[in-house]
């Protein structure tokens, strides 16, 4: 039996390894494609009861450095002052969509957005949170600049604003893990997900595939799912770099972010086979991992080898975390990756157990 476990951790040391450092050497050596044609782009922000947050973004969005744009808000049922916001903020660039009920055919967001889209004048839709801010004035221009006649789906990273605590570090740390996994698949010709915070894709695209249609009654997925439904290696492009970031404002409690990761997870069902076979072989190789070392380590006496395989592991990922992230526009803490690895894979497991089994949840 003891052997078995060694097969095990050795096993899973091996994939995982070999995923991270083919990860880690197609982001860092990644340079992002240009075209010369400036494109028209319509920004589309979602808002409900999100005044205080529309009041930061918006000025910076209508400061970027971009020559034809315009940015739409879609105030979806708010009760907190953000329409007469909105009438007040006279902009030529802006327009205010008004939702003013919810249908039961279609999740609340996923009609939010539907409206968005078809307001657009824009073919290029530029999507981005009413929590998040860009990184830069050149967001738009970052975010677009890739869009080839071929090209249906650009792919952003957006992480969340430093604050104190186990809870921020954490979800920094889960985010870029996030972000590692999309864009190099990705760039492996396997694109499967998107964020909503920093995603850019054509009107047609939409329109023609009937945007939402096929889970439009699904709590989230507006972003992740619409790339794994219609996104493949042909028509997709990924901007990395600090100018074409975002950050968004992360929870405060453990409860607001368990519920968000449980949203996010209960979405993955709907995924590909393909996809949620080789995520499902990422988290069981971690699992399995972490399972065999405990045991290996309870029941017999290598500890000088298991202590060269945990460090063997810890090693690629604090450099994994340093270089992408530096990549990105973001450098993380490195130094706490040990603690960070150990919890994620615990979280990671809890977490998505229960969103298997969780039939409803809520966006706002």
């Amino acid at each position: 039996m003891i052997e078995v476990f060694q097969a095990i951790l050795l096993g899973s040391t091996f994939i995982l390894s070999i995923y991270w450092l083919l990860a880690w050497v197609k982001i860092t050596t990644y340079q992002t494609s240009q075209t010369s044609e400036v494109q028209p782009v319509s920004v589309i922000v979602c808002a409900h009861n999100e005044l205080n947050n529309l009041k930061t973004l918006l000025p910076i969005l209508l400061d970027q450095n971009h020559p034809d744009f315009e940015v739409i808000v879609v105030d979806d049922r708010s009760d907190d002052d953000t329409y007469d916001y909105m009438l007040e903020a006279q902009n030529d660039r802006l327009k205010n969509v008004r939702v003013d009920q919810v249908h039961d055919h279609i999740n609340a967001k996923k009609y939010a957005i539907t409206l968005g889209v078809k307001a657009a004048k824009n073919e290029i839709l530029l999507f981005i949170d009413a929590d998040c801010t860009p990184n830069s004035s050149g967001w738009i221009q970052q975010m677009t600049q890739g869009f080839l006649p071929s090209t249906d789906f650009t792919l952003g990273v957006s992480f969340y604003s430093r604050a104190k605590g186990f809870l921020n570090q954490y979800i920094r740390y889960e985010t870029l893990l996030t972000a590692v996994n999309y864009i190099s698949w990705a760039q492996l010709g396997n694109p499967y997900m998107g964020v909503g915070r920093n995603l850019a894709y054509r009107k047609s695209t939409f329109l023609e595939n009937k945007g939402f249609n096929k889970y439009q009654h699904v709590t989230g997925g507006d972003d992740d799912l619409l790339v794994n439904q219609l996104a493949h290696k042909k028509n997709t492009h990924v901007v990395v770099g600090a100018a074409s970031l975002t950050f968004s404002v992360p929870k405060q409690k453990w409860s607001s972010y368990f519920k968000q990761k449980l949203r996010h997870f209960s979405v993955s069902k709907y995924y590909k086979t393909k996809d949620k076979l080789l995520l499902g072989l990422q988290n069981l190789c971690n699992l399995l991992y972490w399972l065999s070392l405990f045991i290996l380590a309870s029941q017999t006496n290598l500890y000088e080898i298991l202590g060269g395989v945990l460090l063997f592991r810890w090693v690629i990922l604090i450099n994994l975390n340093y270089f992408t992230s530096k990549k990105f526009g973001d450098r993380m803490n490195s130094w706490l990756v040990p603690i960070l690895d150990i919890f994620h894979v615990a979280y990671v497991t809890i977490t998505g157990s229960i969103a298997i089994f969780t039939k409803k949840v809520q966006w706002k």
